[in-house]
């Protein structure tokens, strides 16, 4: 008797999930094995710097799915099993951990989800307690356990989203806080130099001290706990609790080993496809191709592994795919909530419209390059992305004075209206 046809799914992330799900919607009936090295389901990581770290939420929101779903829908679950190695050409996958299989486990087709890992500090000081990043469960459990008890001195290198939403929750906790920022402004790379003063003033009105210019050359302390935070100046800062949020690499060496094409990420082309036969590669481990920039994007977000997981799940299945999804991003902090649609690369340089009071953190920018919108951000303004959304991909030509004026829908923009 032939055995079924099996794909195996290697990561413990929301992508993963995803793909299991759309791989059984479309009808696929073999076998679907998810290698998770963590001992836990796959999980979404974006409660872990916001509700979860906060207090607000309860584990249970980071699973798409409980165990049950995995059982109703004959998707095998292993947990605490690690990828070591992929043949390609026997297709096969070693793997270790108490509960791995002693022989190469067969795959007919296979997708690598194998997400990022944050960069961590590496000067003198990096082994000391106390000193945090935030990527899993563990992280978040460990910084939401030191944070809670208050009046603590916390020291936060590093002014991206997982810096400044970690902020906002030690802020929260009630202990002192400082952002050490490179640049001159906060999230300048990420939506410019005006918005991310805006983030900054947020920050300082809530009693955040916020140091740009600011490099970190090493970390002080007593019988291994962390008590400073040397600045290039020589200054020191004192610091009861060191978070580093200084960005994250994708995880591509079980790729590389196996001969995969890599470049900063792993390259596929836009049905996620990489260079080995029956290999995809979907999430912010992937540099996929997008159609419509015309060159290879790899995008470490929340919607990427969200709608790159679902639409890598049909790929493996079968399905014709063409992923060309606009890149999308959303954070909570303090009292603001904001979610950004759009074309980074695009929108630098680009000018800034603003529609609505960004004083008063209530309203909704847009980046316009050659009379079209390439990105744009609700801010406290809900219901509104999809619209912006379309906006962006009908390409229509729309003046700065119409995206301006709240009187102009901007459904007729998108050109949903006459």
């Amino acid at each position: 008797m032939a055995s079924r046809e099996r794909v195996l799914l290697i990561g413990g992330g929301l992508t993963t999930a995803r793909a299991a799900e759309s791989i059984r919607e479309a009808g696929f009936d073999g076998e679907v094995v998810v290698l998770a090295e963590e001992r836990r389901l796959p999980y979404e990581r974006p409660p872990l710097s916001k509700g979860y770290l906060t207090g607000a939420d309860a584990a249970s929101v980071i699973y798409p799915h409980d165990a049950a779903w995995y059982r109703d829908h004959d998707v095998d679950v292993r947990r605490g099993v690690r990828a070591t190695a992929i043949d390609p050409s026997a297709h096969t996958v070693s793997t270790s951990g108490p509960d791995a299989a002693g022989e190469p486990l067969r795959y007919d087709r296979l997708l690598l989800a194998t997400g990022s890992s944050p960069r961590r500090f590496a000067g003198p000081g990096a082994g000391l307690r106390e000193v945090h990043t935030l990527r899993r469960l563990p992280d978040s459990t460990r910084l939401r356990t030191a944070l809670r008890a208050g009046d603590r001195r916390v020291v936060v290198v590093g002014g991206g989203w997982i810096g400044l939403e970690a902020a906002a929750a030690a802020r929260e906790y009630g202990n002192e806080v400082t952002v050490l920022v490179r640049g001159e402004v906060p999230l300048a790379s990420a939506i410019g130099p005006e918005l991310g003063a805006m983030f900054q003033r947020m920050h300082e009105e809530h009693g955040v001290t916020v140091r740009t210019g600011a490099a970190v050359s090493a970390l002080t302390g007593e019988q291994g706990r962390v008590g400073g935070v040397v600045l290039g100046t020589g200054e020191e800062l004192p610091a009861d609790l060191v978070l580093f949020g200084i960005g994250a690499t994708p995880n591509v060496e079980l790729a590389a080993s196996a001969g995969l094409t890599v470049d900063d990420g792993i390259v596929t082309d836009a049905a996620f496809r990489t260079s080995a036969d029956d290999v995809y590669a979907a999430g912010d481990v992937a540099n996929s191709f997008n159609p419509r920039l015309g060159h290879w994007l790899r995008v470490e977000h929340w919607a990427n592994a969200l709608n790159g997981g679902h639409l890598a799940g049909r790929a493996i299945a079968g399905e014709t795919v063409v992923y060309d999804d606009i890149p999308y991003f959303f954070t909570d902090q303090y009292d603001l909530g904001m979610e950004y649609s759009g074309y980074g690369e695009l929108a630098a340089g680009a000018e800034l419209v603003v529609r609505g009071d960004l004083a008063a953190r209530e309203c909704i920018a847009f980046w316009l390059a050659g009379g079209r919108v390439v990105a744009g951000m609700n801010i406290n303004v809900w219901d509104v992305n999809e619209t912006v959304q379309r906006l962006i991909r009908s390409e229509r030509i729309v003046s700065r004075e119409e995206l301006a004026d709240p009187g102009v829908p901007l459904d007729a923009l998108a050109g949903d209206v006459a």
